[in-house]
């Protein structure tokens, strides 16, 4: 699941050394209705988010964006916010800009090979960040000071680094975030994929469905990470779910480069009405490239353990899901700038996407 790759030409991204190939539906073929995403009266302002690879920078980027509601992360195989960024980035609009900050993603952002050039650079990164909040671009960042941030390399993860992870973690920290409410794992023998207790490829593998098994459960260490102490687990998940249409939360974001369908997980108690006291809380998992449903179908939101967790725990587990298209064809989301420049702040079209799927699980039940 490479985040990007440089090819014979510059901008063709691929997933290791496989083509990735996309399927087309036959004309004329009826395709199944999506439900619309239900309100729930969920608490969002007890949400987190995680990620693996692109899903990992996106999951930076929304929980700094919106770091009011958001209560940690989970950093997975994935580095600092804003990483990409060229130094062309204020000169530039348009595809230009996404041309530039890809050669920086790819070297510096996964490779590391751009570190003797000082690529990636935590402190002039916590620079930008902060004259990013105090233009209002994104939330203050005293409100990030108190998040709990989970940080995931394995030890065979050729395609994003561990040096890269390292330097998302040292981020955080010049942000003013208290090492004790960071943590970050990097001995376990993981290729570039989501890690579990029991399913997937053998640990050290990278490839499709980028889900392996290294004897960890990653969602309930990510969850109790941030959360604290849980409820235990289930063996099956007694909930929905729920594929819905994505489509009414971005009809007036255009450029956005999100698929027309998402997935959330609906445990039996949130989909029941509960006092505020009891609101069902949000975590956001954000797929990584190639690892979407248009790719690998629901392994990832199956397989990853989310939902196990959230039957006893009161949490609705939502999967956005992000689109392939020519200037993006494994379905990344945007760490490096596809959908415009303000891909790293609040008006970022899939950060307000994804910002108005949550509100919608907000609303009080209809």
């Amino acid at each position: 699941m490479s985040i990007l790759r440089t090819a014979t030409i510059a901008t063709c991204i691929t997933l290791g050394s496989a083509v990735v190939m996309l399927a087309i539906a036959p004309a004329g073929a009826a395709e199944k209705q999506a439900a619309a995403l239900p309100s729930l009266a969920a608490n969002i302002s007890e949400t987190s988010v995680s990620g693996i690879s692109s899903g990992a920078y996106m999951a930076g980027q929304f929980e700094i964006a919106h770091s009011k509601i958001v209560k940690g992360a989970a950093i997975i195989a994935g580095g600092p916010y804003g990483c990409a960024e060229s130094a062309f980035a204020d000169m530039m609009t348009g595809p230009g800009l996404a041309f530039f900050n890809m050669s920086k993603a790819i070297n510096g952002c996964m490779l590391n090979a751009l570190a003797m050039w000082g690529v990636p650079d935590p402190e002039l990164l916590a620079e930008k960040t902060r004259k990013l909040a105090d233009a209002g671009r994104i939330d203050p960042l005293a409100s990030l000071l108190d998040d709990r941030v989970y940080f995931f390399s394995g030890s065979n993860d050729r395609t994003v680094v561990p040096a890269i992870v390292a330097a998302a973690y040292d981020f955080y920290k010049r942000l003013g975030v208290p090492e004790s409410n960071l943590t970050y794992v990097s001995n376990l023998p993981a290729g570039h994929a989501f890690v579990t207790d029991s399913q997937g490829l053998a640990c050290e593998n990278t490839g499709t469905p980028y889900v392996v098994n290294c004897n960890y459960d990653q969602a309930g260490s990510v969850l109790t990470w941030i959360y604290g102490r849980m409820n235990p687990r289930v063996d099956t998940p007694a909930g929905q779910f729920l594929e819905f249409d994505q489509t009414p939360f971005f009809a007036d974001i255009p450029n956005n480069g999100m698929d027309d369908r998402g997935v959330v997980y609906i445990p039996p108690a949130c989909a029941e009405a509960q006092s505020p006291a009891k609101a069902c809380r949000v975590h956001v998992a954000f797929h990584g490239c190639s690892q979407n449903r248009e790719n690998t179908g629901e392994t990832f939101i199956r397989d990853s353990g989310y939902a196990n967790w959230a039957d006893n725990n009161g949490f609705i587990i939502l999967f956005p899901q992000a689109a392939a298209s020519p200037v993006n064809p494994q379905g990344c989301w945007d760490w490096w700038g596809y959908t415009g420049r303000d891909y790293l702040t609040r008006e970022a079209p899939q950060i307000r996407i994804v910002y108005k799927i949550l509100e919608q699980l907000e609303k009080p039940r209809s």
